[in-house]
């Protein structure tokens, strides 16, 4: 296995494993939603859902962000900053 996945860069599969969970993580809520059957539930399910994802963005976003570290300037760091908040700001607003 190690062979399979040596190829890989770290980053790459770490940012790939936290969406692959995030994507386990978004069925087994539908799973969820379909075996309440209940619109006020499945809100409920699908309000967490809206937490994690951010979380889920951000970290993938940081583990990119410090892989690259050396390569960016610090300015277009700061940009990536700014888009960054713009994204969670249109999200939460």
């Amino acid at each position: 296995m190690k062979k399979l996945l040596g190829h890989f860069d770290h980053a790459v599969l770490s940012m790939a494993g936290i969406r692959i969970f995030s994507g386990l993580l978004e069925i087994t809520a539908a799973i969820i939603m379909l075996s309440l059957n209940d619109v006020k539930k499945a809100v409920v399910v699908n309000s967490m859902l809206a937490v994690v994802g951010p979380l889920i963005f951000i970290s993938t976003m940081m583990i990119g962000l410090i892989s690259m570290a050396d390569e960016i300037s610090f300015s277009k760091m700061i940009y990536i900053a700014i888009g960054l908040g713009f994204i969670l700001f249109g999200i939460y607003k």
